[in-house]
């Protein structure tokens, strides 16, 4: 990757990018203890989310911009996850549209939304029909991005905001061949769902433009409430971190959680995903599916989450690596990386189905305990 695209896909909140590391130093110190003495059968990784059966509870996260990480990127990640059936959520900042991907992965597709509040909705609300007519399964819509923040390591890079392409950004995509040859296939990422509401012929550089002006803040409860009455099918809400939320999403008939922190990349203050995992878990009891984000980068990190009660684990930024190192073939070798490491890491913990992930014992340092929380 250039430089600038990996800065962009790589770096997170801060100077030092301490919310990431947190995610991750917090993920490895969770320690699992096996049980053994058992005949221990092949173990089955299937997975079953909002009625649909997958490969494994693993999963693709909405990831915004994909397309400057890697031109194309969309495309290869929707034709890996149908390949191998694992849930792939379209960032809505993507550059295919909802109609497209619905081609590309017909049988996993989810689509993400953030807040377009001009004219009460009118954008939002007009995708959302979109996704329904185009045959989505899960509708997401993100809920921990009130304002944009900055990442340190973009700004150094070179990448603007709003987005200009310079001088120093061209020459830096002509240090890496591959990802020069896979911009000249699918050209400068248009955030395509989008194209039907500017103007004919916007550029990239208008286009963020458009975004920057028209996207904004966090969905309210009652905005929350509204997607819920028109979107027939499951709905979730990404970027739960207290069980306050989520028993009011509960309350309103949402039928699943992301508990993430925005991999780190909004704010480096917040807990790590997994220390508030349990506690969120503990809280919805089983009443909707709960979906892990914010770290995972191997079938161990996913065994550890569903250890501490997520129903699937997905990763996003691990997915922008795989095209890094392997260009479009990337993100199906590490789908069956992740699937080949959940299962040998239930089989080495003595699971043979997933379900009995959560009834390992084990030690958590960073938990948050239920009693630090406040309603």
């Amino acid at each position: 990757m250039p430089n600038f695209a990996f800065e962009y896909m790589d770096g997170g909140a801060g100077g030092v990018d301490l919310g990431v590391r947190r995610n991750w130093t917090s993920l490895d110190n969770v320690e699992l203890a096996p049980r053994y003495g058992k005949v221990v059968r092949p173990p089955s990784c299937e997975a079953t989310l909002f009625g649909r059966n997958y490969t494994a509870p693993i999963g693709i996260s909405p990831i915004g911009g994909p397309g400057t990480a890697f031109p194309g990127a969309e495309t290869y990640l929707a034709r890996a996850a149908q390949k191998l059936r694992v849930p792939y959520a379209l960032g809505l900042l993507s550059g295919i549209d909802v109609e497209e991907a619905a081609r590309i992965a017909p049988d996993v597709l989810w689509f993400q939304l953030y807040r377009f509040s001009r004219n009460d909705h009118q954008i939002g609300l007009d995708l959302t029909r979109r996704a329904a007519a185009a045959g989505v399964h899960v509708l997401v819509l993100t809920i921990d991005t009130p304002i944009r923040t900055t990442r340190p390591r973009e700004t150094k890079s070179g990448i603007q905001n709003p987005f200009r392409t310079t001088m120093r950004l061209r020459m830096d995509a002509l240090s890496s061949p591959r990802w020069t040859a896979s911009l000249a296939r699918h050209g400068m990422p248009r955030f395509t769902s989008l194209k039907p509401y500017m103007k004919p012929g916007a550029t990239f550089e208008e286009t963020t433009e458009f975004i920057r002006r028209e996207q904004g803040g966090a969905f309210t409860w009652e905005e929350i409430a509204k997607y819920r009455d028109v979107w027939k099918g499951p709905l979730v809400l990404k970027g739960v971190l207290h069980p306050a939320d989520a028993e009011r999403a509960i309350s309103m008939g949402i039928d699943g959680l992301f508990v993430t922190n925005h991999g780190g990349r909004q704010i480096e203050a917040l807990p790590a995903s997994i220390d508030v995992l349990p506690a969120i878990a503990e809280q919805v009891a089983g009443r909707l599916t709960l979906l892990f984000d914010s770290g995972v980068r191997s079938g161990v990190d996913a065994a550890r989450a569903i250890a501490l009660g997520a129903d699937a684990a997905f990763a996003g930024k691990a997915f922008l690596w795989s095209l890094g190192a392997l260009g479009e073939r990337g993100p199906e070798h590490f789908i069956r990386l992740l699937v080949d490491d959940l299962r040998a890491s239930m089989g080495q913990l003595g699971c043979s189905e997933v379900a009995q992930l959560r009834s390992l014992d084990r030690k958590h340092p960073g938990a948050w305990p239920s009693s630090s929380f406040h309603g």
